[in-house]
């Protein structure tokens, strides 16, 4: 997304533009795939960004093509061992998930009223960061008063890690588990994830979409949305804003090294045969692949070379796609569930990073696209996917023979909450890290780009190179697709001389 994204506003601002894609397809890991009638979101699910006034949408409006890309709001469901946490079917108000943990853990009602105090506190104090950065002139000062008394409530945990929030607030490791268990989607430990990401990754919103949301830039607490017919919709409308303004992409063709003559751009080699000149090249996908095997570290400054290698990334996932022939709202009242199966989350982590698979027994997350668009499974059956996080690397075997034995696995745990899912399935789709590899052309797969790690510095846009920029979720864009978007749309303007 973050190419196609920069190629169409490059091409829309009367640049000519080539975007190489080594995959056959487009759309990287934001892509829908298909088999037997069924479709499946390769991840993205339940995205933020897109309601209106979002940055997502805007970007989506000023390349012209928003009104091909449907969003539907919506929220997920949560269980902790055992503990559901679903939405109730009479609205309970903005704090409603409070008060029914509180009947979960009464002896840390206090405890739970002061982190939502915390809670409360961080989102306005985003909020202001969110203005503050679309404000000018006499705007600005005001804001910037406020986020310094905004921030004086909080300054002393400013530094703390995920875990040592959790630890100030509450005794029991299960309720832990409820407000840190989705650290364990970046392959983070919560020792190592900044505390005042916790609200910002669990927000309240993500879980009732009943709770007030206010476009644009007014809250940090945003609105979800799924794709109606799936995210090949978006990646398609891009796609042809690229085509209408002159653009041409080429798959299946890969980059194989980023020429540079005195310190600049002069052009790029294709498949190891030919050579192309250009004066821009916006370079996504890996950190190291960029700059270590396209570049050369010979070509970089030290420093440099020394920031990219510093950095952690993060594992990969198993993903089994299916199609089913029973109804599974029996089981999962609606689209999009979490499943954690264990309150030792630092440990998970480590076990991933030394190949340790944990089969589905830790974790797994069910998403069933053809709830929210029935295009995605023919009538009356359903399209359904199973995923968890996996080490890119297994310490025993590998993913290319253990591919159907590991989606086996992962079914079973699956069926867990939801039985049946094996007898009754129709067609099966196994993503596993391997494929992953070959979609986005990486030697270690990281699913969500450079984790929310304290310490890590991705790389920024604008590099060493003269006329080389970084874009994608290993680059200071972060991963996300509103984030990569949001990033590659800045570039392209900055190109453009618009900013």
């Amino acid at each position: 997304m973050s190419g196609l994204t920069a190629g169409a506003y490059l091409a829309r601002g009367g640049h000519d533009v080539t975007i190489y894609e080594q995959f056959d397809e487009i759309g990287g890991v934001t892509a829908t795939v298909k088999q037997d009638g069924f479709s499946w979101d390769i991840g993205p699910l339940l995205l933020d960004g897109f309601a209106s006034g979002d940055q997502g949408r805007r970007i989506l409006e000023e390349l012209g093509v928003s009104e091909k890309v449907v969003s539907i709001h919506e929220d997920r469901g949560l269980e902790i061992r055992g503990l559901p946490l679903w939405k109730p079917t009479n609205y309970g108000g903005p704090y409603w998930r409070k008060e029914r943990i509180k009947e979960v853990f009464p002896e840390e009602k206090e405890a739970l009223d002061r982190y939502y105090q915390f809670y409360d506190h961080v989102i306005h104090l985003l909020s202001l960061v969110r203005q503050s950065e679309e404000a000018h002139g006499f705007r600005l000062l005001p804001l910037k008063l406020r986020l310094w008394f905004a921030f004086q409530p909080v300054k002393k945990m400013a530094g703390w890690s995920g875990s040592q929030l959790m630890d100030h607030y509450f005794k029991s490791p299960k309720l832990k588990t409820i407000f840190l268990g989705i650290v364990a989607d970046f392959v983070t430990a919560p020792s190592e994830f900044p505390a005042f990401g916790v609200p910002t990754i669990h927000l309240e919103t993500a879980f009732d979409k009943r709770i007030p949301t206010y476009p644009g830039t007014k809250s940090a607490q945003v609105a979800y949305s799924f794709m109606k017919d799936g995210c090949q919709k978006m990646v398609d409308a891009i796609f042809e804003v690229v085509e209408a303004n002159g653009g041409r992409i080429l798959t299946g063709t890969t980059v194989t090294k980023i020429l540079i003559e005195n310190g600049a751009i002069e052009g790029i080699e294709i498949d190891h045969k030919r050579q192309e000149k250009f004066d821009l090249v916006l370079a996504s996908g890996g950190m190291r692949e960029v700059f270590f095997d396209l570049v050369g570290r010979e070509k970089l400054p030290d420093e440099f070379t020394r920031q990219i290698d510093a950095n952690q990334l993060m594992e990969s996932v198993l993903m089994v796609q299916i199609g089913i022939g029973f109804d599974p709202r029996l089981f999962q009242r609606s689209a999009l569930c979490y499943y954690y199966e264990t309150d030792d989350l630092e440990g998970a982590v480590q076990r991933l990073r030394t190949g340790d698979y944990h089969e589905g027994k830790e974790g797994l997350l069910i998403y069933i696209p053809s709830l929210h668009s029935p295009s995605m499974a023919p009538e009356e059956l359903y399209s359904l996917t199973v995923y968890t996080v996996a080490p890119d690397t297994l310490r025993e075997g590998d993913w290319e023979t253990r591919r159907e034995e590991m989606a086996e696995k992962l079914l079973i745990e699956a069926e867990r909450h939801i039985p049946g899912l094996r007898e009754h399935k129709r067609t099966m789709m196994i993503l596993t890290p391997k494929d992953f590899r070959n979609r986005t052309h990486v030697i270690h797969h990281s699913f969500g780009g450079v984790p929310p790690v304290m310490g890590n510095k991705p790389p920024a846009h604008e590099t060493p190179i003269k006329g080389l920029w970084f874009i994608g979720a290993q680059s200071v864009s972060g991963g996300g697709v509103v984030h990569v978007m949001t990033g590659a749309a800045k570039v392209a303007k900055r190109i453009l001389g618009l900013t």
